[in-house]
């Protein structure tokens, strides 16, 4: 195992450790092959909610030798599952203290914690698995990116339809040039509904804090964020009353510390779109959506993505719509979903169409695993189950599958084995994250630079692709 990586400074934040894993200092890449034999082992770094499975799974197939989690009640019940697992609040602590005892960590925080996790992990060699969307910011994405392929880790991002030979299929056949060339491409969720909190039900940041309950850490939760109080809905009769309103669970619709519907669903139902256009950095952004205020994501948004032209594919673009207006739900346009819905068919909560100059492919999916093409007549004979050139993956379970590569990936020394592993989903998160700064923005369309990771036509905007990060966590600038 590499040793623990170089210290250049220490970081004193409310108690955590004093640690130094700086991205501009030195660090050690990983580039051997495991046999059969070796057993790895893996940390688990946010172990509720989703990052529950992630780190059961995972165990399946790894040795768990640390957990972590900023709440003790979480932490301690999954320590009932791996009591053999050494207990963590703070993954800067685990990471230094482990460094020696793990080869790879699952990552499964809100997502302000993604990309620190994630590239303290990579910088000590760690093999990493990160939930969807992979960072915060763009900025971010295009860090983590950079970092494994610096560091030769295997990685893999959890959008779990990856690992669905449906969507596999579907990246062929576009491919294929089966429906021919594609000018638009529609994607939609009803997310947020009630999933998580934000506009219209809450517009502002909570004015009063409550007691921060004994077994969560809120230093470590707050971590490179702005330090908000811990806060509940309201104050009634002298009491606290109402659900938290940041953990454990409505953090993702607050700018902060979520990505809003954009993070939690583009990664996947986006997915199968991006893969089969062979998608890269959109030229221009642009968004319409609910009122904007400085604390939460809205209520709803369009967003509209132009991609030029791309090898043998012509310019396109991706429409994005999320939430509902006026209690209707946004959706593609009517005259459209009259082409893919059969008679008496709703329309699914999410889903995606591309719109082809033979036909018209339509998947009523979050993850693309099923999909038809459009007219019925035109396609028939043509199977949508199987990939016959792409890597088989399942049919269902496949958020285990994607572990299960990740971990065919280190043990055979490979990093793009991994189907969703940094370099793609490093590219996907970068450019769907720029719907929601023009969400933030609003106004004309913004033209998109790439190379600069700014935007040519507004200063204003380009402000938002990083943000700041509190004392002892801007090391993550570079």
């Amino acid at each position: 195992m590499p040793p623990r990586i170089h210290r250049r400074r220490a970081l004193q934040l409310g108690g955590a450790a004093s640690l130094g894993y700086l991205f501009t200092g030195p660090a050690f890449s990983v580039t051997k092959a495991y046999s059969a034999n070796d057993k790895l082992r893996v940390a688990g770094i946010g172990v509720g909610g989703k990052g529950s499975s992630d780190i059961d799974q995972a165990g399946e197939l790894m040795d768990v030798a640390a957990i972590c989690d900023i709440d003790e009640q979480r932490l301690g019940e999954k320590a009932k599952k791996f009591p053999h697992a050494k207990k963590y609040t703070d993954y800067r602590k685990l990471l230094d203290e482990m460094a020696k005892a793990i080869d790879a960590c699952t990552v499964s925080t809100p997502d302000h914690h993604h990309a620190p996790a994630s590239i303290l992990a990579m910088r000590a060699g760690k093999h990493v698995y990160t939930q969807k969307p992979l960072t915060h910011t763009v900025f971010e994405a295009r860090l983590m990116r950079e970092t494994a392929a610096k560091m030769k880790v295997c990685t893999q991002m959890g959008n779990q339809g990856s690992a669905n030979n449906g969507l596999r299929r579907a990246v062929e056949l576009i491919h294929a040039g089966t429906i021919g060339q594609i000018a638009e491409a529609h994607v939609w969720t009803d997310r947020p509904r009630e999933f998580w909190r934000q506009a219209p039900s809450i517009v502002a940041r909570p004015k009063q804090s409550a007691p921060v309950p004994k077994h969560v850490h809120w230093e470590e939760f707050i971590g490179p964020a702005p330090m908000r109080p811990y806060a509940v809905g309201e104050l009634t009769e002298g009491k606290w009353k109402g659900r938290p309103c940041y953990h454990p669970h409505d953090w993702r619709g607050w700018w902060d510390f979520g990505t809003g519907a954009m993070g939690d669903m583009a990664c996947h139902t986006a997915n199968m779109v991006f893969r089969a256009l062979k998608l890269g950095p959109p030229q221009f952004v642009s968004a319409l959506s609910g009122e904007v205020n400085q604390e939460t994501y809205p209520a709803w948004a369009h967003m509209t993505f132009d991609f030029p032209a791309r090898g043998d594919m012509s310019a396109c673009s991706l429409h994005w719509y999320e939430g509902a207006k006026g209690g209707k739900k946004m959706l593609p346009p009517e005259e459209l979903l009259a082409k893919v819905l059969k008679k008496d068919e709703k329309v699914a909560n999410s889903g995606s169409i591309l719109v082809g100059t033979k036909g018209i492919l339509y998947s009523p999916n979050d993850y693309a695993a099923q999909f038809r093409l459009t007219p019925d007549k035109d396609f028939a004979g043509i199977q949508t189950t199987k990939p016959e050139k792409e890597p088989m993956g399942v049919d269902q379970n496949n958020d285990a599958r994607m572990k299960a590569e990740w971990v065919e990936a280190i043990r055979a020394g490979k990093p793009s084995h991994a189907y969703s592993n940094f370099d793609f989903a490093g590219r996907i998160t970068e450019t769907m994250l720029l719907g929601n700064i023009a969400v933030r923005v609003g106004g004309n369309k913004l033209e998109w630079n790439a190379e600069k990771l700014a935007f040519s036509n507004a200063p204003k905007a380009t402000a938002f692709v990083t943000k700041e990060y509190r004392t002892g966590w801007d090391w993550l600038k570079g």
